[in-house]
């Protein structure tokens, strides 16, 4: 499957080909599996787990609420530190810089570290359309770079592909036949890589964190290539969201122990790299030349927005991804866009200014809240799923059908009789359509769900029809009682009825 939408194909188009995809489902459910088993072990073996999440939460709340000074105050420190900071508005403009500093340094080739911002940019294409080679150093995006397909996970970016389909692609790229052991293919990659990390003019990456206090940038990492993009190079850049602040050292701590647990499980990143600036004289390694272009791209947009502003607290773990049972059956490519999942269902409509494009992705949803819940920082994603529904409703772009349904539903179920009359009708209606106790008939609004589901028929009786039943059982049983219980029970019930008791033993 495509890591690109299809031009003109709607969310229900793109997950119908995810679930014909066995590859794909089995990779998706099995690597999904292991990260949300992976990040309970590690919360419960935290022991403070909501009290950290909490913390985590008014951090990011009272960043963003003040966002503007903490920008300006990492801006100040960091040029203080020798790098040059550039604020870009549009993603057209961030292109624009990037590719004018690389035209500058005459790059023939830029090395990166995974960075979903370059990603939402399509820097890659840039960069080759002047004649400059970027080569993805991070496992999994290497590898979708090779296939030439988007991330399908904000961690995992190959999370869709097995072993077998991954050997094929470095074997083709190698020129032989490679063991699908994941040693083997890792340490081709490595060997491949080593190269193009001492031959590359600029190093590129994306950032976890920027600390205010100090005008640093943090980055989290398994594999080390962060580290090798960040020093060898002699010019970095660095892309950077720009909610990605945090205000101290002090804070990033909350966030070094949210992260690794919420998205792989694991206690802290193999690597924790924090970067205070280009090369300095006395230092044995690092750029000497270093930019941050710090991106908005619609992300100010939330900004004073009391249901959506919530969104930019996100610090791009994945959990949402991994406990979604929507995107643990179709991945992330059926989303369309760079951000998949719960997060990308909320994010990509609102960093688009044309919503009316992404409006299908906000009902891949089952709003089960399960997104809430593994969200260390408390985004309550399934409202602004909600929110976005609404908007789209109230902005005229609703289905028609689907209204006229609404309408209707609402009449009958406005009304008793009509409640009443409509069951009736329905009962006798189903007969047509009922067997072994449901519906399996793929016909009208019942196609979709009957293709991988039965639809219940309607009970026999209703509950008001079943506790009409039930209260007349009573009576009988209170009649056939023993008169003083009788007494004792109807006085027991005007005590409760007057307020004075209601804790009676018997």
């Amino acid at each position: 499957m495509s890591g690109a939408a299809t031009a003109g194909s709607s969310v229900k188009e793109r997950a119908k080909l995810a679930l014909n995809d066995e590859f794909l489902r089995k990779a998706v459910k099995f690597t999904t599996e292991r990260l949300r088993n992976g990040k309970k072990a590690a919360s419960e073996q935290h022991g403070h787990w909501d009290e950290w999440r909490e913390r985590g939460r008014q951090i990011r709340l009272h960043t963003i609420a003040h966002l503007d000074y903490y920008l300006n105050l990492f801006a100040d420190n960091a040029r203080k530190n020798g790098v040059h900071i550039h604020f870009a508005d549009t993603g057209a403009e961030a292109v624009k810089i990037a590719l004018e500093i690389a035209r500058r340094v005459q790059a023939k080739t830029v090395v990166k570290s995974k960075s979903m911002v370059t990603e939402e940019l399509h820097l890659n294409h840039a960069l080759d359309s002047i004649g400059v080679e970027a080569i993805e150093t991070d496992l999994g995006e290497y590898i979708i770079q090779l296939a030439g397909e988007m991330p399908s996970h904000i961690v995992i970016p190959a999370i869709h592909k097995n072993r077998y389909q991954i050997a094929e692609l470095l074997s083709a790229d190698a020129g032989e036949t490679l063991s699908p052991d994941t040693t083997v293919l890792a340490g081709y990659v490595r060997k491949k890589l080593r190269e193009k990390f001492l031959e590359a003019d600029i190093g590129m990456t994306g950032c976890n964190f920027a600390i205010a206090e100090t005008g640093s940038m943090v980055l989290f990492e398994n594999e080390g290539n962060a580290r090798m993009v960040s020093t060898l190079p002699k010019t970095q850049i660095t892309l950077m969201g720009m909610e990605r602040i945090v205000p101290s050292w002090a804070d990033l701590e909350v966030m070094a122990t949210l992260l690794p647990r919420s998205a792989t499980g694991q206690k802290l990143t193999v690597y924790l790299s924090g970067i205070t600036g280009p090369r300095r004289e006395t230092d044995a390694d690092g750029p000497e030349e270093m930019h941050i272009i710090i991106v908005d791209n619609g992300r100010s947009l939330q900004l004073g927005d009391p249901e959506f502003q919530e969104l930019l607290n996100c610090i791009r773990c994945g959990a949402c991804l991994n406990a979604c049972p929507v995107y643990r059956h179709i991945g992330g490519h059926a989303y369309g866009g760079t951000y998949s999942g719960p997060i990308g269902a909320v994010l990509t409509p609102a960093l688009k200014k044309n919503v009316a494009e992404w409006d299908d992705i906000a009902n891949a949803s089952s709003l089960c809240g399960a997104c809430y819940e593994a969200c260390p920082v408390k985004i309550p994603l399934h409202e602004m799923l909600i929110y976005l529904r609404r908007r789209k409703v109230e902005a005229g772009r609703g289905n028609a059908l689907e209204s006229a349904g609404m309408k209707g539903f609402a009449a009958v179920m406005g009304n008793a009789k009509r409640y009443k009359a409509a069951l009736k009708l329905g009962r006798i209606g189903q007969k047509l359509v009922v067997r072994d106790g449901g519906i399996r008939a793929k016909l009208g609004p019942l196609k979709g769900w009957n293709t991988y589901r039965v639809a219940p028929s309607l009970a026999k009786e209703t509950f008001r029809e079943r506790w009409d039943t039930l209260e007349q059982e009573i009576r009988a049983g209170l009649r056939e009682m023993d008169p003083d219980m009788k007494e004792r029970m109807e006085r027991l019930a005007r005590e409760r009825a007057e307020g004075k008791g209601g804790h009676g033993h018997g």
